[in-house]
């Protein structure tokens, strides 16, 4: 299952937030049909994963341009191993690399919509950004939050578990009351969503760390299960109760 697609349609053409997996193309295209006809004209990418820019290349071949913080671009042109996934990805073809990248902030207006792009001091990756859609009150946050799943942090690309901390920390500072929150993975949220997992990251951080100080093999502390209260439900997704926090672990 790839990450959270946001459409903005209007007279400049169809603008996507994240491309999904490459195999997921019918399902996103019918999609995007059911919309409306407006061309695709335009795509940002909130990080460089597969699940998230698996569909560039069609997507530039539809029309778009593609914008994405400057670290997506590098890993996405040249051979890069993920550990926690036991893979290397190769490069990517040169349509699915983006275009124009940025540094740190970066605002675009489209269909009378203003969208500021911030990128993330290294959090699931080093290629992290939000997309806040400043009218419509909506904010995107790709995989610096996930909803109802234990996410995957990659530290073979610049994630770490205080970094994931770090942005929701500045997701929970942006983001308001009213505000609607697209998470990476996961339904659509809000601001109470978005704490409970701050609270989440933090307390399996605090009781990964305090075990291991006390000499716990990571075996030792999966058995003593630190997440048993929310593994019914957020450990059936993308990443196991174990395989999140062997995240945590390596990152205390």
């Amino acid at each position: 299952m790839g990450g959270n697609i946001a459409v903005l349609t209007g007279p400049d053409g169809k603008l996507l937030v994240d491309a999904e997996i490459v195999t997921a193309r019918p399902n996103v295209s019918a999609a995007l049909a059911s919309i409306n006809a407006d061309p695709i004209k335009q795509l940002i990418n909130t990080h460089w994963h597969f699940d998230h820019t698996g569909g560039n290349e069609w997507l530039h071949e539809a029309g778009a341009s593609i914008l994405a913080q400057e670290n997506t671009r590098n890993h996405l042109s040249k051979e890069t191993r993920v550990e926690g996934w036991g893979h290397t990805f190769p490069a990517a073809p040169s349509g699915a690399i983006p275009s124009t990248v940025f540094k740190e902030d970066h605002t675009l207006h489209a269909n009378d919509t203003t969208l500021i792009l911030k990128h993330y001091s290294p959090a699931h990756t080093d290629s992290d950004i939000s997309v806040h859609f400043v009218e419509a009150d909506i904010f995107h946050t790709g995989d610096t939050f996930w909803n109802g799943y234990y996410p995957f942090i990659d530290y073979s690309t610049g994630g770490s578990i205080d970094g994931m901390i770090r942005a929701t920390e500045v997701n929970l500072g942006k983001v308001t009351d009213k505000m609607i929150v697209i998470p990476g993975h996961g339904a659509v949220g809000d601001k109470s969503q978005l704490a409970f997992y701050r609270d989440l990251l933090v307390d399996t951080r605090e009781k990964v760390a305090t075990l291991k100080k006390q000499g716990k093999s990571l075996d030792e502390i999966v058995t003593a299960k630190p997440t048993a209260a929310t593994d019914a439900k957020w450990g059936s997704g993308f990443r196991s109760a174990k395989d999140f926090i062997g995240d945590v672990f390596q990152g205390v």
